[in-house]
This record gives structure tokens, sequence and C-alpha cells, in this order.
């Protein structure tokens, strides 16, 4: 009798034992699971925007009018966070139809061979020091050449929108030679260095 009841005893303690780290897995991955969160990008409240100088002297704008993306961000292993971003060429915009026409001409994008910029993160990590911005690594993608960069990304804020749910913002700006991306027209008037900027609302899937 006092054999059964260790068999009995043993038995129970082997079911707790196994239910409490089975409720411990599951639990790890719901956490993961909420702490990794996938982010649709809002283009109305979003832009994506590049400077040019012109004669040495001048800063002109320009922006882009189309464009999509998604955002997967894992807080609790920020190396598993993602960055997708897709800009239609042909919606370039600098405030001028006739300049924005030759800018889309193979002078420039040659919007009918290379319709879209595009932007897959390969790496994301915290900065150092920096609670709130991100390096991120990728293949960047214009005029049929990628390469990778990095780029730091800063979280600028978190929200919860009644009409959408919860939302995030996030600003880039990073420098790139135009001539390496095929873009030699015009370099003794506009400047070889662009300046791009992406400032990015999303909202949560």
């Amino acid at each position: 009798m006092k054999t059964v009841s260790k068999q009995y005893l043993h038995i129970s303690i082997l079911s707790i034992l196994f239910f409490s780290l089975f409720f411990i897995i599951l639990s790890n991955k719901t956490e993961s699971q909420d702490a990794e969160k996938t982010y649709n990008i809002d283009a109305v409240h979003s832009a994506v925007f590049f400077r040019a100088k012109h004669l040495g002297v001048t800063y002109n704008y320009g922006r882009f009018n189309e464009f999509s993306g998604n955002i997967t961000l894992d807080e609790s292993d920020i190396s598993k966070s993602k960055v997708e971003l897709v800009v239609k060429t042909a919606s370039v915009d600098s405030a001028n139809a006739k300049r924005d026409q030759h800018l889309r001409s193979p002078d420039f994008f040659n919007v009918k061979q290379f319709p879209v910029i595009t932007f897959n993160s390969t790496k994301v990590s915290k900065k150092e020091g920096h609670d709130k911005t991100l390096e991120v690594t990728g293949d960047f993608e214009l005029h049929g050449v990628k390469k990778s960069i990095t780029v730091d990304v800063e979280i600028t804020g978190k929200a919860n929108n009644p009409q959408v749910g919860e939302i995030i913002g996030f600003l880039a700006t990073f420098d790139i030679k135009r001539s390496e991306y095929g873009f030699n027209f015009g370099l003794e008037n506009i400047n070889d260095e662009i300046q791009i900027t992406v400032s990015i609302e999303a909202r949560v899937k």
C-alpha cells in the first residue's frame, strides 16, 4: 500500500512539474508574441523628402507622394525587428511640374525602367547610449543599384489612436551620393550628396 502511495506521489509531483513547465513556456511565448508587433505605414501622416544643393548655393527640396511598407518591432529582442519600405519614383514632387517631368526622365529617376526605390533591413540593433534610437542596416535599391547602408532611426513616439488603435512614429535622415547610383546628370550644377529624410507614422496590424 505504501509503495502504491509513493508511486501516486511521484506521478503527482511529475504532473505538477510538467504542467508548471508547460505554463512557463506558454507564458514566455505569449510575452514574446506581445512584444513583437507589426505596423503598416500610414502614408497620409508620413513623408519621404530629399534635399539637393543647387550650384553650391541653395538647398532645393522634393518629396515622394506614394510609398508603402511594414515595420516589425520586437522590443524583447530588437534583433528580430524588420523594416520594409517601397517608394514609387513616378510620385516625385518638387513643386514644379516641368522639373518633375525632367526628374522622371532617363536623366534622373528613369521611372519607366526603375519604378520603385526599396529598402529592406538585414540587421536591427539598439544604438549604444540612445534609448530611443535604432541602428538599421539594410539593402537600399535606387535606379537599379543595390547597396547596403546603415541609418539611425529614432522612435519619435507611441500613442493609442481611438480611430485606428496603436500608432508609432519613426524618423531617419541620411545622406547618399547620387553618382554611386547612376545619377550622373548635372553634377556640375546639382551636388552629388543628397540628403534623404523619412518620417513615418505607422499603425499596428
